[in-house]
């Protein structure tokens, strides 16, 4: 049993102020592996004074400096790549394979920034054209100050290395909130840090729930900026708590993510693609391609194709290396999803997906296609994140278009086409940030990360996540002074 009922703040562990915790359990097995503290209001205040106090020193740390922590940091994840990745894959419910990814993608997170600290250091100071004759100018970049760091559940570890990794290379000091769910990873980040040698208060973590530590923290004045990671309700109350103060804000939200296919696609490459948009991570993905468009010629085709591939899915233990579908993260998390499924009978809804047996234990949703789904469907247009695919066929790539866009949110698409020129132009019309054509869903450390409408505001990863953490400065001063 994992007893979280301290929190770490100025490097040390303290007990958390709160009175009360929440289980933490493992999906597969449904026990109780531990228990996390709901935090208070008291541990939001230390640890935000604690940053505070670390920030000034942090903040004029040499840039070539802090990549070295960030490196350290990579290395201590690295050391404990296997144990971290079983940890990971028995409090999330993920297959092992897929957390060992999680942990790879974190340290790549990482060691990226830790070059970047150090592009930050040869840039500072750059001239910069003054327009005005006899006037000089340089351009600065300074650290935002104490960011706020909130993370969800499904990405243990790297969720947190997207937003960490470059506000530490800022010279931003943290207090991270990772999920009250999947606390049991993150928590190891604390050793890791130790071993790195940041200063005390310069990461602090803080666990608990929204009620103890989520919406005390956000609304604390002592922070600077808020990032935040999750559900839009929530993503809309961390986004007002930032109005007093005017601070700024990430917010990186739903989605509800078209996969189109085209008449000319490879079948094969197509029914992968869809497979792995839909139920990797179960499904359980801000980017998950819920919604197929699909061109009519090839629509009875590629429906029987997913559907015998759902069915053919080995669902079991995350923990066996033939897994390649592990449970839904909870029990709520399930009862969530089989809401939609039964919404989907009261609609009536079409679906030839084989019906399984599902593992004796564990909290799984067997994937599901449902065929032809009207535009007015809430399984159409609300976020399920779980392993529910629904699909239309269109005439025409317009068509397609059209109804990929017609959504609220703009997170992400994939288009699979015979054509990658013809590809590429489909992806240019889509109101979302990032689109694969023909491809997995890759998300490397230098590329950007974030979306349209509803799913979000500013970006993460490259160049563009460290700037979130940055206040540029320009200089202006007489020429030859």
């Amino acid at each position: 049993m994992h007893s979280l009922t301290e929190q770490f703040i100025d490097n040390a562990w303290v007990p958390s102020r709160a009175d009360t915790c929440h289980p933490v359990h493992d999906p597969y097995r449904e026990t109780r592996i531990g228990e996390v503290t709901r935090g208070d209001t008291a541990d939001v205040e230390v640890a935000v004074a604690a940053a505070r106090r670390a920030l000034p020193d942090w903040r004029d740390t040499a840039e070539v400096r802090r990549g070295e922590h960030l490196d350290a940091i990579a290395a201590g994840l690295e050391a404990r790549r296997e144990g971290l990745a079983e940890l990971s894959s028995r409090n999330n419910g993920k297959p092992l394979a897929e957390a060992h990814q999680d942990l790879d993608d974190a340290i790549a997170c990482y060691r990226y920034y830790a070059t970047q600290a150090r592009a930050l250091g040869e840039r500072q100071g750059q001239a910069d054209a003054s327009g005005i004759e006899g006037l000089s100018a340089r351009r600065y970049w300074d650290a935002i100050g104490v960011v706020a760091l909130i993370t969800p559940w499904n990405f243990p570890l790297v969720s947190s290395a997207w937003k960490l990794a470059p506000a530490l290379a800022a010279g931003c000091t943290v207090v991270f909130k990772p999920s009250e769910v999947t606390p049991l990873p993150e928590r190891v980040l604390a050793e890791v840090v130790m071993e790195a040698g940041l200063p005390p208060g310069v990461f602090n973590l803080l666990h608990g729930d929204g009620e103890g530590i989520g919406a005390p923290l956000s609304h604390h004045p002592g922070i600077d900026k808020l990032s935040f990671t999750g559900s839009n309700p929530v993503g809309e109350r961390v986004m007002h708590a930032a109005t007093h103060g005017v601070r700024p804000v990430s917010l990186e939200l739903g989605g509800k993510s078209p996969i189109l296919v085209t008449e000319d696609a490879d079948l094969g490459l197509a029914r992968d693609l869809v497979m792995a948009g839909i139920c990797y991570n179960a499904g359980q993905m801000c980017s998950a391609t819920s919604r197929l468009l699909v061109h009519e010629r090839l629509a009875d085709e590629l429906y029987a194709a997913i559907d015998a591939a759902m069915g053919a899915l080995r669902l079991g233990d995350p923990l066996a290396p033939e897994t390649e579908m592990g449970p839904l993260v909870s029990a709520t998390q399930r009862d969530r999803v089989q809401e939609y499924l039964a919404l989907a009978d009261q609609e009536g809804l079409h679906s030839d997906t084989p019906h399984r047996a599902l593992p004796e234990s564990g909290c799984f949703v067997a994937p599901r296609l449902y065929r032809d789904v009207p535009t007015t469907s809430r399984l159409w247009r609300e976020e399920i994140f779980g392993p529910v695919l629904c699909a239309r066929r269109v005439a025409s790539d317009e068509e397609a278009i059209a109804l990929a866009n017609d959504s609220d949110f703009g997170l992400a698409a994939t288009v699979v086409a015979g054509d990658p020129d013809r590809a590429e132009a489909i992806a240019r019309r889509l109101d979302a940030g990032n689109v694969w054509c023909n491809c997995d869903q890759v998300a490397p450390p230098h590329a950007s990360w974030g979306g349209m409408k509803r799913s979000g505001i500013g970006r993460e990863l490259g160049p563009a996540g460290l700037d979130a953490y940055l206040e540029p400065k320009r200089v202006t001063r007489t020429a030859g002074a």
